[in-house]
């Protein structure tokens, strides 16, 4: 007897798929990120930073807001970030939530680069760095 796996109506959708994009915001660049970022989607997530960071912009904002699970390699590639993009351009993060700033907070990284819970209050802290 065999059994293929077909993909029936009302299956659930898988919602961890990792997405990054990028786009402009004020005088921001920002990396809106959603789905799993783990040792298997960070390398995307650096690539994607080290991407919004060539044109030199005057802020760089990396958006976890849709993120459902932040891995220690995603946190390992956020602050790599940030030591590669201070001084020239600010650097900050907004992630609310268990999923994201909890680990954030725990491990203590909270401290190396500012964190917001919404894209609006980091865009306002930017603005009045």
């Amino acid at each position: 007897m065999r059994y293929d796996m077909v993909e029936q109506p009302g299956d659930p959708i898988d919602r961890t798929v990792f997405e990054v994009s990028q786009y402009q915001a004020d005088d921001a660049v920002v990396v809106a990120v959603s789905g799993e970022v783990d040792m298997l989607s960070a390398p995307q997530l650096a690539d994607a930073i080290r991407s919004a960071m060539t044109a030199k912009p005057p802020a760089l904002i990396v958006d976890l807001s849709k993120v459902e699970f932040l891995a220690s390699a995603g946190m390992t590639v956020l602050v790599s970030a940030h030591a590669e993009a201070v001084p020239a351009t600010q650097f900050a993060v907004v992630a609310d939530g268990p999923a994201t700033s909890r680990p954030i907070k725990l491990t203590g990284i909270d401290s190396v680069f500012p964190l917001y819970s919404t894209l609006d209050s980091a865009l306002s802290g930017i603005a009045g760095a």
